[in-house]
């Protein structure tokens, strides 16, 4: 799994602003999947998928991911998608019962906008399947068909096998020339590599 850090992009030149994510709710269909904003109907299924020791090992979500976990995660996600920062998604099959989430981060102008971030989470029962590389090759699509992004780049630990898959099937390439950002949390250190898929392919 990746999650967007909170630290800048590396290296990336300065391009024009991103165009402000859609008034109505985005819903992105293909590939067999229906990804779409958060509700408050799932709260329960929220706390379930992202209640999990590999995903709270490899991201900033809490631990344990209670109902006040939840709860703070969709307010968050519903204020940062008003002010324009963030889209998180809920991955599904067919706009029902979520089983991960995808999301893009360093949206807006106090960053480089021409590379923003993307990240997944797919619930522990629900791997194996493809998941995230789908919704992550949707998003992607999105993100540069739609919003008109030039770069979007994963942000991936070396030793993150099943995250390197991920971005290799969803057709991105590791940036050799980017140095690793160091990150911490959790009181984990750690380094993170940028692995970017471009408008042009």
């Amino acid at each position: 799994m990746s999650t967007p850090a909170d630290d800048p992009v590396p290296d990336v030149p300065e391009v024009p602003d991103v165009p402000d994510l859609p008034a109505e709710p985005v819903v992105i269909r293909g590939d067999g999947l229906v990804l779409r904003e958060w509700t408050e109907a799932d709260l329960p299924a929220m706390s379930e998928l992202f209640d999990d020791p590999a995903i709270a090992h490899r991201t900033p979500l809490a631990s344990p991911f209670d109902a006040a976990a939840a709860r703070a995660y969709l307010d968050r996600a519903r204020a940062t998608r008003a002010d324009g920062t963030r889209l998180q998604l809920a991955v599904t099959e067919d706009g029902g019962a979520p089983l991960g989430e995808v999301l893009l981060g360093s949206l807006g102008t106090e960053r480089p906008a021409g590379a923003v971030t993307l990240g997944y989470a797919i619930g522990g029962a629900h791997r194996g399947r493809g998941l995230a590389p789908r919704a992550t090759r949707l998003l992607t699509a999105y993100a540069h068909d739609s919003l008109g992004i030039t770069r979007v780049r994963l942000q991936i630990e070396e030793d993150n096998a099943a995250s390197v898959g991920v971005a290799r099937a969803a057709g991105y390439r590791l940036l050799a020339d980017v140095p690793p950002v160091a990150a911490e949390q959790k009181g984990r250190k750690y380094l993170l590599k940028a692995w970017e898929h471009t408008a042009e392919g």
